[in-house]
């Protein structure tokens, strides 16, 4: 998941093709469908992004009660408008008459505590959850950016691979080389600092142990010279989520493909390249592309039929891309890396998003 930020933004206003009274508004790559004549090119207005929730209020104020998503109809979600996607909300809520947009497009304000707007937290299965406990020690995964809402991570023609994003559930695997131990956690806890106590019940355990991930941490200390490795793999099949990929969450064919790596070394953890490392000892995600940068590549490789599988089963989530020189990116004040996701996944019936 991102990052929740709501934010100023400048506006370039298109033509809606499929309908006379309403119109695209572009923020960075992602386009809301607005009403017409609402907004022109170089306004600026705030952006609500997917996978923020809404106090009631606001949503009554954008009269958009009972059109959201959720149990509760509370929840910005990717949809189609007419035939064309519409992601996030484009708006100037009363709330903020009095504050200078244009200013705060420049100081990049984030205005959701003051809207009252928190990120959505999925719900967790059983099998996802556990009895857990501090891990101040454990490796932490990162949230990953849209390349639609940042386009500059990345400068064109910068060498770059892009993975295929499977859609499971993260799990986080940091092997301590002073006394061996390894601990486990989802994206969810890891993110609080917990670890998920060994439980051979448990989903994220399973996919460790099954696959000997502590035994290739080791050797992987060892080679490196590193006090701490971290290795993130994609937990996935029938039983996880709604894309399964031909394998069963709720058996021994469950499904785990790695999909990065970090390393502490001489007190500097740093990011590696899992493929360089583990090829032959650990399933990875797919690589789809290595090559420079282009923003259109990046969104036409989002799209199409899975290839984990080898069957092309289902459709593909979307991709991950990072440079093949792994940098720190000043656009979003961290790592260089992005997703972009596919509009199908977005917009697909039934979907299920556990963490």
């Amino acid at each position: 998941m991102s990052t929740l930020r709501v934010t100023a933004e400048l506006l370039t206003i298109h033509e809606h093709p499929n309908a006379n009274a309403l119109e695209l508004a572009q923020v960075g790559l992602y386009r809301a469908v607005v009403a017409k004549g609402a907004y022109r090119s170089g306004d600026i207005a705030v952006y609500i992004p997917e996978q923020a929730v809404l106090p009631a209020p606001l949503i009554e104020e954008l009269g958009l009660t009972g059109r959201l998503a959720g149990k509760a109809s509370d929840r910005v979600k990717a949809v189609r408008l007419r035939g064309e996607l519409s992601q996030g909300i484009v708006c100037v809520p009363r709330a903020l008459a009095d504050v200078d947009l244009r200013r705060a497009v420049a100081e990049e304000t984030d205005f959701a505590e003051r809207l009252s707007i928190t990120k959505w937290s999925p719900p967790i299965p059983p099998t996802m959850n556990g009895e857990v406990e501090r891990a101040p020690d454990l490796l932490p995964w990162v949230d990953i950016e849209n390349i639609q809402r940042y386009p500059e991570i990345f400068e064109p023609g910068e060498p770059v691979v892009l993975t295929e994003k499977l859609h499971g559930t993260a799990c986080l695997a940091t092997y301590a080389a002073a006394d061996g131990r390894v601990q486990v956690s989802s994206k969810g806890f890891g993110s609080k600092g917990l670890a998920l106590k060994e439980d051979p019940r448990n989903l994220y355990w399973r996919a460790v142990l099954g696959h000997d991930v502590p035994a290739v941490a080791a050797r992987i200390a060892e080679k490196l010279g590193a006090t701490r490795v971290g290795i993130f793999g994609e937990v996935y099949g029938a039983g996880v989520q709604d894309l399964a990929y031909g394998a069963d969450g709720r058996s021994e064919a469950l499904g785990y493909a790695v999909f990065d790596l970090s390393a502490q070394i001489d007190g500097q953890v740093r990011w590696l390249d899992p493929a360089a490392l583990l090829d032959g000892e650990l399933p990875l995600v797919p690589r789809l592309y290595e090559g420079p940068y282009d923003v259109g590549t990046v969104l036409g490789l989002a799209s199409g039929r899975e290839t984990v599988s080898g069957r092309e089963l289902h459709l593909r989530e979307g991709v991950v891309i990072r440079p093949v020189t792994e940098r720190y990116s000043p656009v979003v004040g961290g790592r260089a890396i992005a997703k972009a996701v596919s509009p199908a996944y977005l917009t697909r019936k039934g979907g299920t998003e556990y963490e």
